[in-house]
């Protein structure tokens, strides 16, 4: 997938990638490293350059990124005497031995523009400097320094970047990462203005927390501001089709951020609306390069909330900012002698000090409406279904017996999710006080639990996105005599980031039962039997190879709500070249492999309906994460992206093991489609096309400004199902006319779009007949469908 994903880049203007490296998956015991498909690391870079483009190589090595222990290896925890990212000897060499590995890597394939390749940057450590080196205290400012002087020592013949570190040593620069960053000023006066993370404000919602989306408007504001306040690089996050596309970033070069590695999930099945905003941005900012770069800088109050900030060339080359920062007025500016309609909380980009090419808050680009299309997972076929059914607690042989409890991380050392913890007990039959309920109490450093007595599922409970322990009470009948208990312990992943992260354990810290005659017993002491792993998980059946094992049972029917079962099935390829997401929506939890390649854990938990859910979103005023946030009560995961690639042209084999139970007959694969595109531009929008305007003849932006339309390739507009001259009201798929609309709308773009892959229909279109609204300001929305 990557040349398209680059070249996808490339074509929103970009002129670099930036990569996180990530040690745990290179580096996955001592000394033994793994670069081999989607770790390929090298072959990504010539990817990158084949392209054309440059390359930023974020070593770290610890990232963050919402990633695996933010992307140290487990093992490295399991070094005597290691401490993590301070003034730790054990740490610090091993660091050094991974970054130069690296370093010497790219070094043999000439990659560093120092070089002739195109690798411009690197970075070192990720986001330490301020709360983290403060938390260490003199260790970590002195692990700081240790780092940037160990990066400098590589010799890579190219500068060196660490985000987030105000104190970073010359040469080494200093960036930005936040949500704006046009106040932002480097340590030094040598040391360009680089803002390496635009934050989106998206979350991954995997403990199912809300959704907050950060409006593509706010985004070029924030972009816009950095670029009127001199600053040289940025970077902000992009979701694009096909995978979790990651951070594109527009400068006088612009960058965007591709993790060559990066996790597959749902949320590169979605398409945000207006997010090709931003590539008008790049073609925008592209226009006044030269000058920004080569210019002097000049500043002009035009109101309370209102400035422009110049830059002239020797040249005669001139670029004007225009911005409005007030949150809640638009406000009309003169400059130079022209008016210029400013919406509140927007910048006008007028690269030759005239006409405006480009404001934060007019969005010209389409949204373009994607539902999820249902298809069969497979073909009518006998014995299609085969399932395992997992042990409830020890199978084969135990791991080790205890008397109470172990650190489930340290345990399994994170080679697995799973962890049984397994005792038994005794109760006589006069055991239950009348009236009263017998309640198993457990509580948990995190991350889940599914807890089952006498073989039976009685619950299960788990920790949340931002607190991983918790405590719950479960309601329980007992027998008299012995019973059993078995706890499966469950992590989803370990902490990525935080000051002493890889301390952060999980499993339980106590377990006992209430409601008893006697009063309560504490079953926390007992003698507890481990076991690591499910046995699934031992036999591999999930990699293609073990399609016959024995142990796997035919069916007609697949067995419905069945705790702890695996489930096979013979699928078929989803029609067309649209990208493919599995529904796992009638699931409850676990994990999904086709063709012996992990489509990762499912969980389609749904989310809080009281989680501050926004019914619309203002992109006016500073935005923080409790903003315009989604989703509330909605299933925080519902699709997760299957690559085309892997699926062979017959033959295909999805595996799914469930933890709770679910109906796997309800599993669908669903393509990605774009079903319907919108436009809402009004005659106050910038009409000249930055991509072909020639800054050097004369342009007074006496066009009128143009809805434009486009299919994806193969598709064309079908029907026209809204449209409106005048001015109209409201979002995508739900237009309404408003006291003003020309009668003839419809039918002028039906002409101009109908049956046709893209059109364009100007807003002084003569179909559109007489002015019937004087003074009123004409706005054109068009919704059209795709097929």
């Amino acid at each position: 997938m990557w040349p398209k994903l680059v070249a996808e880049a490339k074509d929103g203007g970009a002129d670099c990638i930036e990569t996180y490296v990530f040690w745990n998956g290179h580096e996955i015991a001592p000394g033994q490293y793994y670069f081999e498909d989607r770790f390929d690391l090298v072959r990504f870079v010539k990817v990158v350059r084949d392209a054309g483009l440059l390359l930023i190589l974020r070593i770290g090595p610890f990232v963050a990124a919402e990633w695996n222990f933010g992307g140290v290896p487990v093992w490295l925890h399991y070094v005597p005497g290691t401490v993590f990212r301070t003034n730790n000897e054990p740490f610090k060499s091993h660091m050094q031995s991974f970054t130069t590995y690296i370093v010497n890597m790219m070094k043999k394939e000439q990659l560093f523009a120092s070089q002739g390749g195109n690798i411009i940057l690197a970075q070192i450590e990720n986001e330490y400097g301020g709360y983290l080196e403060q938390y260490y205290g003199t260790a970590g400012k002195a692990y700081a320094m240790w780092a940037a002087s160990m990066a400098l020592a590589q010799n890579t013949g190219v500068p060196w970047i660490m985000c987030q570190q105000p104190d970073a040593p010359d040469p080494v620069i200093n960036t930005c990462n936040s949500f704006y960053c046009d106040n932002f000023q480097p340590n030094s006066p040598t040391k360009p203005k680089f803002w390496t993370e635009n934050w989106p404000g998206c979350r991954f919602q995997t403990f199912g927390e809300s959704n907050p989306h950060r409006p593509p408007e706010d985004v070029a504001f924030a972009v816009a501001r950095f670029f009127e306040k001199g600053g040289s690089v940025q970077n902000y996050y992009v979701y694009h089709g096909g995978t979790n596309f990651g951070r594109t970033t527009g400068g006088p070069f612009i960058t965007t951020s591709y993790d060559y590695d990066a996790p597959i999930d749902e949320y590169g099945l979605r398409r945000f609306p207006k997010w090709a905003h931003l590539k008008e941005l790049h073609k925008s900012i592209k226009l006044c390069e030269h000058t920004l770069l080569c210019g002097n800088t000049s500043f002009v109050s035009l109101g309370p909330k209102q400035e422009a900030d110049i830059y002239t060339d020797q040249s005669g080359g001139c670029v004007a900012f225009l911005a409005n920062i007030d949150s809640d007025k638009d406000k009309v500016v003169t400059f130079r002698n022209r008016q210029y309609d400013l919406p509140a909380w927007s910048v006008s980009i007028l690269p030759d000090c005239k006409n405006v090419v480009f404001n934060t808050a007019k969005v010209q680009s389409q949204t373009s409406m994607v539902v999820m299309v249902p298809e069969s997972l497979q073909a009518a076929k006998p014995d299609r279904w085969s399932i395992f059914r997992e042990t409830t607690g020890i199978w084969g042989k135990n791991n080790f017996i205890r008397n109470g409890f172990v650190d489930h991380i340290n345990t399994t050392k994170d080679t697995t999710d799973y962890l049984w913890y397994t005792t038994s007990f005794s109760v006589d039959g006069s055991y239950s006080s009348k009236g009263t309920q017998a309640v198993l109490n457990i509580d948990s450093k995190g991350h889940g639990v599914h807890a089952f007595l006498n073989n039976e599922l009685i619950g299960s409970a788990y920790g949340n996105g931002s607190q991983s322990s918790f405590t719950v009470g479960l309601p329980i009948n007992l027998r008299t005599g012995k019973n059993d208990l078995a706890l499966l312990s469950m992590t989803v992943g370990l902490q990525n980031a935080g000051p002493s992260y890889e301390w952060i354990g999980a499993g339980f810290t106590n377990v006992s039962i209430s409601g008893l005659k006697n009063g309560v017993v504490d079953l926390s002491s007992n003698n507890w039997t481990y076991k690591i792993g499910l046995e699934g998980e031992y036999y591999s059946l999930f990699k293609p190879d073990q399609r016959s094992n024995k142990r796997w049972v035919p069916q007609s029917e697949p067995p419905k709500n069945q705790p702890l079962t695996w489930y096979k099935v013979n699928v078929d390829v989803p029609q067309g070249d649209d990208p493919v997401g599995i529904d796992m929506l009638s699931m409850g939890k676990g994990l999904a492999w086709l063709n012996g390649n992990a489509i990762g854990r499912y969980w389609p938990r749904t989310s809080s309906t009281d989680n501050r859910c926004t019914p619309s979103c203002n992109y006016r005023g500073t935005f923080d994460p409790n903003k315009c946030r989604t989703g509330c009560g909605q299933p925080t995961q519902r699709w997760y992206h299957v690559p085309r690639s892997w699926f062979h042209p017959s033959g295909n084999t999805l595996v799914v093991f469930e933890e709770k139970g679910g109906d796997p007959t309800k599993i669908t694969f669903s393509r990605r489609v774009v079903s319907s595109v919108c436009s809402f531009v009004s005659e106050h929008y910038p009409s000249i096309d930055a991509e072909s305007w020639d800054k050097s003849t004369t342009n007074d932006a006496t066009t009128a400004a143009k809805v434009q339309l486009s299919c994806p390739n193969g598709k064309n507009i079908s029907s026209v199902k809204f449209a409106s001259l005048g001015n109209p009201s409201g979002t995508c798929r739900s237009y309404q006319k408003g006291s003003c609309h020309h009668p003839n709308s419809l039918s002028v773009v039906e002409k101009a779009c109908l049956n046709t892959n893209s059109c364009a229909v100007s807003l002084s279109d003569g179909g559109f007949g007489k002015d019937l609204c004087p003074g009123v300001t004409k706005t054109l929305a068009v919704e059209a469908d795709c097929s």
